[in-house]
């Protein structure tokens, strides 16, 4: 792999196996677009609207510009050292080794919780409309699959995501589509609610500052899954220009996809609906538009599809970067001839097959547990991305270390993305659920870096005893 440079922003490993090349421009950057569009929005977004009314857009506009300047930091770093360990590395680079592989195994635990999660919430999902199995063999299927893909080689999964995000993006299309007719008053038989939720009824903000508030933790989880594409790139066919467009897209993706979205669905839909459980097939329902639930609730399972597959890559690639790094079994960076780490993969998925099993043991009660685990271990990988963009930055420019893509307006955007998420993370301290989360989060990353520290210094004295 590369060798350190004084930028900081090189790979810890100077040889062992190496992971291919093949994913293409296009895959990666539709992989950006489709990323964070995933169940957050076509079903969580009713309980941002529940909590904050249409003042929910101040919450989503503040969420998508954190998420904005954070890809901006984490295209910076990618295209300068495109490493399968991405933000874990370049946290190692800035913050030193202990750092780095707490991010990773933080990161990647979460991800092993999540693809679980989202095997059983597409099962789930998918016995509302045919329930054909029951959902802990729908689950298994699905995990399945979606291991066979990944061991397939990367561009065959980059492919598969391709398709994936093209049908949600459509999805995303035509719903706002209807929801742009809906409002205009163009649909025959259908009267037109305008913008009468925004100024009469509860109001804009029914819950004032306090449910934007509440609404901005909710919201900000929604936005997870963006940082998968700097984990990509080192797979990816010229990967500075590739970064540089995948990360061009972000701004007008939740610009229009995520604004445009929940502007129709708070202004078709009253704040205290129940209809909001699902709010994009209320939409649909109110527009007159006949199996829409049912049409909606399919495009939600392949969003926790695709988020499954890709998460399970991401996954993968995150542990065997980290035992490139010796941070993890050297065993993990065994390649097969397509290049794929393929007991990465396998250990990245195990959870999740043992998921279903409980599922099968424990109906209904396995995936509340998964996502109230993974808590808000994102939130921290975001910090992460953006101190080390800064440590790394200022060190590149203290060196003249010429950068492939550098974030505009730095350092003043970087400290602002800085200051907005030290405002999500005293936003959460004040609700009791969210406290219970990032408390338990502050936790688990003690727990992983004291873990790391003392492997760390065992593999030292080895190191010294060897010598000896």
């Amino acid at each position: 792999m590369h060798t350190s440079d004084s930028t900081g922003t090189a790979s810890t490993t100077t040889q062992g196996p190496r992971l291919g090349h093949s994913m293409s421009p296009r895959q990666l950057t539709m992989m950006g677009l489709g990323s964070a569009i995933g169940a957050g929005l076509f079903i969580g977004s009713g309980a941002g609207i529940q909590a904050a009314g249409p003042a929910v857009l101040i919450s989503y506009l503040v969420a998508g510009t954190l998420i904005i300047i954070v890809m901006w930091a984490l295209g910076e770093m990618a295209a300068a050292n495109p490493n399968s360990g991405a933000f874990s590395v370049y946290t190692g680079k800035a913050l030193g080794g202990v750092a780095g592989a707490t991010i990773g195994w933080l990161w990647w635990g979460q991800l092993v919780v999540v693809i679980a999660a989202e095997a059983l919430g597409a099962a789930g999902l998918l016995a509302t409309v045919f329930p054909v199995l029951p959902v802990w063999l729908m689950a298994l299927v699905f995990m399945a699959v979606f291991t066979g893909i990944n061991l397939t080689g990367v561009r065959n999964f980059g492919e598969f995501e391709f398709w994936f995000a093209l049908l949600k993006v459509a999805a995303i299309v035509a719903f706002l589509l209807v929801g742009a007719a809906l409002l205009l008053g163009w649909i025959p038989g259908v009267a037109s609610p305008g913008l009468h939720h925004f100024a009469f009824d509860a109001g804009f903000a029914p819950h004032g500052m306090a449910g934007i508030a509440t609404g901005l933790f909710v919201v900000a989880f929604a936005f997870g899954g963006t940082e998968i594409v700097s984990v990509a790139a080192a797979e990816t066919r010229d990967p500075e220009r590739s970064v540089a467009r995948a990360v061009r897209t972000v701004v007008w993706r939740i610009l229009v996809f995520y604004i445009g979205s929940i502007f129709v669905i708070a202004a078709v839909i009253p704040s205290d609906s129940p209809e909001l459980k699902s709010p994009f097939a209320g939409v649909l329902d109110i527009a007159g538009l006949p199996g829409a639930a049912a049409v909606i609730t399919l495009v939600a399972v392949v969003a926790l599809l695709s988020a499954l597959n890709a998460n399970l890559y991401g996954a993968s690639r995150m542990i065997f970067s980290l035992a490139e790094r010796r941070e993890a079994p050297r065993v993990l960076t065994a390649l097969t001839k397509a290049r794929v780490p393929a007991i990465a993969v396998a250990s990245s998925v195990a959870f999740g097959f043992i998921a279903t099993v409980l599922e099968l043991l424990f109906p209904d009660h396995v995936l509340p547990l998964l996502l109230n685990f993974v808590g808000s271990t994102c939130l921290i990988v975001w910090g992460s991305a953006l101190v080390s963009q800064i440590v790394l930055r200022r060190r590149a420019d203290a060196e003249g270390t010429p950068l492939p893509l550098r974030m505009s307006g730095f350092p003043w955007l970087s400290g602002l993305g800085v200051v907005l998420l030290a405002a999500i993370f005293a936003v959460g301290l004040t609700g009791a659920d969210s406290r219970v989360q990032l408390l338990s989060t502050f936790a688990l990353v003690a727990v992983i870096a004291l873990g790391s520290w003392l492997r760390r210094r065992s593999l030292g004295t080895q190191a010294e005893a060897t010598k000896a």
